[in-house]
């Protein structure tokens, strides 16, 4: 089939790869414009675009999926089908009318559950023990189409939500491979959702990344695994935030909330069940540093607490 692929991260890239390796043809990606990034704020392609025009694919990258422009020059290339990974906009009716075979997404769920921008990151912090991938036809619904296919994967006690997400990126590109051959060759049927079981995954911002040390430990684990590598879990220290990337679990449970316990080698803080062990953090303004060494910097003393809350006890 003739194949216009719409994506925007590197998580797209991996289904991009194996679409440009199958048998369909691709002639042309569609993705969000450049956007500014890193410290020198310089206006950067998105890695879909990159990869593309190290291909010579042509690249489209409307401000809005429904630009007049955007929409007559999609008519013209007249694809078969359009698969979406992470693309990062909402396609129109008349976007989603134009290719034959529909707009066919993999989305990072077992749908209907995690409909939205987040999956991997709610499923890890709501302690799902399996996740998965879903390729469905896009329909105006938010991920609300039918399903042409799905994949399990179970979820790791360590794993973070990059974890999971380069996983299922790999095995996510295969189901949609296949899924564009079952299409072509009229072997797919695509099946309605079910109207039960459905749960939402929407954006999750900074905001709702910082850490409450009264919660159970378990739960702090699980918000620092699926916000890790973003937003990043954080908390403050002395005033200033301290994103903290990896804790251990342990069952000790001698510290209060917040309340911190450093040694030469280990850093450990209360919560509102165990113990957890600090294992990286990362100070405002700097890189991530394992917590000892930091903990040798800052000093602590049996004053210090992590978080508004904890200190509030």
């Amino acid at each position: 089939m003739r194949v216009v692929f719409a994506g925007t991260p590197e998580v797209s890239v991996t289904a991009l790869r194996a679409i440009v390796a199958s048998g369909h043809e691709l002639v042309a990606v569609v993705t969000r414009p450049d956007a500014t990034a890193g410290r020198g704020r310089k206006l950067l392609a998105s890695p879909v675009a990159q990869y593309a025009e190290e291909l010579g694919i042509e690249v489209l990258k409307p401000v809005k999926p429904s630009d007049p422009d955007f929409l007559a020059r999609l008519t013209e290339i007249a694809p078969d089908c359009c698969p979406v990974v992470a693309y990062g906009g909402l396609l129109p009716q008349a976007a989603l009318d134009i290719p034959p075979h529909g707009w066919i997404n993999l989305h990072f769920s077992v749908l209907p559950a995690w409909r939205g921008a987040a999956p991997v990151q709610h499923s890890i912090i709501s302690g799902d023990d399996v996740t998965g991938a879903s390729t469905f036809r896009i329909v105006k619904a938010l991920d609300a189409g039918p399903v042409y296919g799905v994949l399990t994967e179970r979820i790791g006690p360590k794993d973070t939500s990059g974890d999971l997400l380069a996983r299922l990126a790999e095995s996510g590109a295969k189901l949609l491979v296949d899924t564009l051959d079952g299409i072509e060759a009229g072997a797919l049927v695509a099946v309605e959702q079910p109207a039960d079981g459905v749960t939402l995954a929407p954006k999750i911002n900074v905001e709702d990344a910082e850490l409450d040390f009264t919660a159970p430990a378990q739960r702090v684990d699980r918000l620092v695994r699926g916000c890790n590598p973003a937003p990043g879990a954080w908390t403050t220290f002395r005033g200033e935030r301290l994103k903290v990337l990896d804790v251990d679990l342990t069952d000790l449970d001698d510290l209060k909330p917040g309340e911190l316990r450093a040694t030469k080698s280990s850093v450990e803080v209360g919560t509102g069940s165990k113990v957890l062990k600090l294992a990286t953090v990362q100070p405002q303004g700097k890189k991530p540093m394992a917590a000892a060494d930091w903990a040798r910097g800052v000093r602590i003393t049996a004053d210090d607490l992590l978080g508004p809350e904890a200190k509030a006890e």
